[in-house]
């Protein structure tokens, strides 16, 4: 999701028939109400009181999976557990007092066990999203923890920084990523790629750190092609990336009516042609009652299969099928071809229940896919949604969908963020995100587990 939206609160598929590509549904069709329900499902909430809470992500140590880290915006805040979710606290000292404003929140552990918040801060947005006109002081920061997300460092490390002055860019949505593969050499490397809007365009950037986030390196663009300057449709946004274990990185991102995905194989330091890798319909789409929804991409390895890694998943959301569904294709040859998309969401095709705000995770040890997203399906006016966890065992060919929450909640008439979060270990699933809880105009965040147990998706090679 966009801080820059976030705090205004304080292409996808039509083309694709065009394209020639169709979905496949993957999945028999599930009626509203009769999902089960994620098994060893536990809710937690973060937030004592409500506010404007949104925009969260998740990581999990692999050093110690017993640690998970939470980060949520408004503004920078984080949340842990040392017993693998059964219970959680919130750290102190983590928003960073340089600026009014912080968010736009991203998190990973790296190769020795520190995790690190990524984020965006500023004093004041510039015009309705139209984020360099008039844009004052604003800068990527990361905050970095030793101890599993308990403590965080008072240092804030600087990624890039804009002074106010005429004409200055505004740097939106960071996201990063480490490599913390043993047989890769630039284990330990952490990488974060942002958009960054000017007056004329907007721009896809990238910038990295060999020193566990103690010092980044200059930005460079990861791609010539640039978007429009509009926080819309034909702007350059929505990075995600992934690492497979020869250190190979690879990023996404979507632009017009397509994804993105450009490789890296020198540690970040080049990257090579971006390509379309899908065609889809447009990237911000309505849903009524919600302020702004979106369907940006993720990526994900499966890390299991060789020293390149198994397969690679891509899942996004658009409203090819008139409502908005979410999608996963999959790369079997590292990035070179690429699947038919197929329908993640389970309920009858063209049932007007909008599906959006999804987030993928695949398990490293199990490599099953797991994603997240609000589902619209047990509201028969299609306006309150749930959340939703499916899951393949089978490399994405089929999913089957859990209800990870039964309460509908609505989203109207306040700011609900541009995504949710989700990781997943030892087919242990980690999900986060916000809802409205009430009459009030404010949100709360929850931190749900689901437990699939030791027979489910077994380790072994990755599916073919």
């Amino acid at each position: 999701m966009k801080m820059s939206c976030a705090l205004m609160v304080a292409v996808l598929c039509a083309g694709a028939a065009a394209a020639g590509q169709t979905a496949a549904t993957g999945s028999s069709a599930n009626p509203a109400g009769t999902l089960p329900p994620a098994p060893g499902a536990a809710i937690t909430t973060l937030t004592a009181q409500p506010g404007f809470f949104t925009e969260p992500g998740v990581a999990v140590n692999p050093l110690d999976p017993r640690q998970v880290v939470v980060v949520f915006q408004d503004n920078a805040q984080a949340a842990y557990s040392d017993d693998s979710g059964k219970t959680w606290q919130l750290a102190a000292g983590v928003t960073p007092r340089e600026y009014r404003v912080s968010g736009d929140v991203s998190t990973v552990f790296d190769n020795k066990g520190h995790v690190f918040l990524s984020c965006i801060a500023f004093d004041r947005l510039g015009a309705f999203n139209y984020w360099a006109e008039g844009a004052t002081r604003n800068s990527i920061l990361v905050r970095r923890s030793l101890d599993g997300g308990k403590t965080w460092e008072p240092e804030v490390r600087t990624v890039i920084a804009q002074p106010t002055r005429p004409g200055i860019p505004f740097e939106d949505k960071p996201y990063i990523v480490a490599d913390t593969s043993k047989q890769s050499p630039y284990d330990g490397n952490l990488y974060i790629g942002w958009t960054r809007w000017t007056l004329t365009d907007s721009q896809m950037l990238f910038t990295r750190s060999t020193n566990d986030g103690v010092t980044w390196s200059a930005p460079i663009e990861m791609s010539s092609v640039h978007g429009l300057p509009r926080d819309d449709n034909g702007a350059v946004e929505g990075f995600d990336g992934a690492v497979a274990p020869d250190g190979t990185l690879y990023g996404v991102w979507a632009l017009n009516d397509h994804i993105v995905m450009v490789e890296s194989h020198d540690g970040g330091k080049s990257f090579g042609r971006a390509r379309n890798i899908v065609w889809t319909a447009p990237t911000m789409f309505a849903i009524e009652g919600m302020s702004r929804a979106n369907g940006f991409p993720q990526i994900a390895i499966d890390p299991r299969g060789g020293k390149k890694g198994g397969p690679i998943y891509v899942t996004w959301s658009d409203y090819r099928n008139g409502d908005v569904d979410v999608f996963c294709i999959v790369s079997r040859d590292h990035g070179r071809s690429w699947s038919t998309p197929v329908r993640v969401n389970d309920d009858p095709l063209h049932d007007g229940a909008d599906h959006f705000f999804q987030w993928l995770a695949v398990d490293p040890v199990s490599g099953a896919v797991n994603v997240v997203f609000y589902d619209q399906r047990t509201d028969a006016r299609h306006r309150r949604p749930t959340v939703v966890l499916a899951r393949s065992e089978d490399g994405a060919r089929t999913f089957k969908n859990y209800a990870w929450t039964r309460d509908e909640f609505d989203p109207s008439g306040v700011f609900m963020g541009d995504y949710l979060g989700l990781a997943a270990w030892g087919n242990r699933v980690y999900g986060a995100w916000p809802v409205r809880p009430g009459p009030k105009r404010a949100t709360i965040l929850q931190v749900g587990v689901a437990d699939f147990g030791a027979g489910a998706a077994k380790g072994g090679n990755p599916p073919e």
